[in-house]
């Protein structure tokens, strides 16, 4: 049931990202990878708000399965991320790729604590 679970997640997740990815890319007529980002920053925060729920036993392992490893694990994308800020950093857009580091980490870290904090205030 649990892979099962995974996959549906996964089926939603990738699409995902693909669409949200390309949608925001186009608006935005700069190198920075704003659609990347993005769909990170959203993984980040659903992770955060799935985590306290987990800890708050608002969410058990099977929320944890379809959310967080399957439609998380397809939403978000370390490849990209990576292969972003290195083709950045070698056509000389140095401060990008430094940005899209600091926002990435930063930001994505961030959400998670927003999540984390706005399940605490629902799961009490």
């Amino acid at each position: 049931m649990t892979l099962l679970l995974v996959v549906l997640g996964a089926a939603v997740g990738a699409p995902l990202r693909y669409v949200v990815d390309r949608a925001v890319q186009l608006r935005h007529g700069s190198d920075f990878p704003w659609g990347t980002c993005t769909v990170n920053l959203a993984a980040c925060l659903v992770l955060g708000l799935l985590s306290g729920a987990m800890v708050r036993g608002g969410a058990g392992t099977d929320v944890e399965a379809l959310l967080g490893t399957g439609l998380c694990g397809t939403l978000s994308t370390y490849s990209t991320f990576s292969f972003e800020t290195l083709r950045l950093a070698e056509t000389g857009n140095r401060t990008l790729a430094f940005l899209n580091v600091a926002v990435s980490v930063g930001a994505g870290f961030g959400a998670a604590i927003v999540g984390a904090a706005f399940a605490a205030t629902i799961w009490r």
